[in-house]
């Protein structure tokens, strides 16, 4: 795979997309995982994003495996107060857009620079604006 101009950079975020596709081991996310490890970067998720990915017909060793590879970040009181206020300057509402809200703010509070690979991209960038690079997948 040739390096697209938006490689990770600092850390890679995934949203329930990128990490389902992690899973499933889907080459484009693969390829992209290969790229961060290579270079030495960290790879990230939100803990809400679990919420979205754990389901009964997930293979759960895959998901176990694929989690002990990258950071859970835990959604403490500083991560949801970011997400609200992201959310009110998108002018979005809590209830629809609350763990993208809760991924976003875990991603801007990651060392840069960020990029975030998810299957909302226009969601995300309404979230964090330019302070992260969001690739769909």
């Amino acid at each position: 795979m040739t390096r697209s101009p938006a490689t990770p950079g600092g850390t890679l975020v995934l949203d329930s997309e990128g990490l389902a596709k992690a899973v499933l081991r889907d080459r484009a996310v693969t390829a992209w995982l290969t790229l961060a490890r290579a270079d030495d970067q960290r790879v990230i998720t939100s803990a809400a994003t679990l919420v979205e990915v754990v389901h009964p017909r997930i293979n759960r060793p895959a998901l176990e495996w694929t989690l002990s590879r990258l950071v859970v970040e835990p959604v403490t009181d500083e991560i949801a107060r970011h997400a609200a206020a992201l959310l009110n300057n998108a002018g979005l509402h809590g209830h629809k857009y609350a763990i993208d809200a809760m991924l976003g703010a875990t991603a801007l509070a990651a060392p840069g620079p960020v990029t975030v690979l998810t299957s909302d991209p226009d969601d995300l960038t309404s979230l964090c604006g330019t302070r992260a690079t969001v690739i769909k997948i």
